[in-house]
């Protein structure tokens, strides 16, 4: 079953609250959202710090993605936090 159809009980009507809606809805955004988040990083983090891509990482290209990877992490966090304390 797609995430977008509902399921019927025996007679006839719909099954799925509003609620189940929204929260399955919660869910699929916050995959999509971690799904562009790690491809952001990874294409960001990559350009930055992988000069010959090879078969193995250099101790500097790993210690470069680990701290991309880390200031891009909180440098979302900060942003998060403003936007939400923006909305209060």
């Amino acid at each position: 079953m797609d995430p977008f159809s509902s399921s019927s009980n025996s007679n006839g009507s719909s099954s799925a609250s509003p609620e189940a809606i929204m929260d399955q809805l919660k869910v699929q955004l916050a995959q999509a959202y971690a799904e562009e988040f790690l491809e952001t990083v990874r294409s960001k983090c990559f350009s930055k710090c992988i000069t010959k891509p090879g078969s193995s990482l250099s101790g500097s290209e790993s210690s470069c993605i680990s701290r991309c990877v880390e200031r891009y992490i909180e440098a979302t966090g900060i942003i998060g936090r403003a936007l939400f304390n923006s909305q209060r």
